[in-house]
């Protein structure tokens, strides 16, 4: 805050000064913009596209991830083997409240590798399956 006093009838006069603060609030905002794309939910996989996607829910339950190099993840958990995923969906499924599960598989895995990954949701006794795809803009 800085004070000016000139002499005569006039009384002290105070200014707030404001330049310390924008200062701050435009470091929060470079702190901000360099944070938010590292701050990725989930597991990063390159998704085919789609004319008709639907979005996925900001925060569903159970997400299944099948990686390119056949890697796979039940939510941010690595599974070792495709019988361990049908154990751990089954334990998974005893407490969620939506029984859905999301599928995010990337786009160049071989056909074969997704129909095992889908036998095993299946055989976990998951019906109610969504897969997740990025939306095409363009028809083509």
């Amino acid at each position: 805050m800085s004070i000016s006093i000139r002499k005569g009838p006039e009384k002290a006069h105070a200014e707030p000064n404001v330049v310390p603060l924008c200062d701050v609030l435009l470091v929060l905002l470079i702190i901000f913009m360099v944070v938010t794309p590292l701050v990725q939910k989930g597991v990063d996989v390159r998704l085919p596209a789609a004319m008709n996607a639907t979005n996925m829910p900001d925060n569903p339950e159970v997400v299944v991830y099948l990686k390119k190099d056949g890697t796979i993840y039940l939510n941010s958990d690595k599974v070792t083997n495709l019988e361990a995923l049908q154990g751990m969906l089954e334990e998974e499924f005893l407490t969620v409240t939506e029984k859905k599960l999301y599928l995010k598989a990337d786009g160049e895995l071989p056909y074969g590798t997704l129909i095992d990954l889908y036998e095993k949701i299946r055989a976990a006794g998951i019906e109610n399956i969504a897969i997740i795809t990025e939306r095409r803009t363009e028809k083509g």
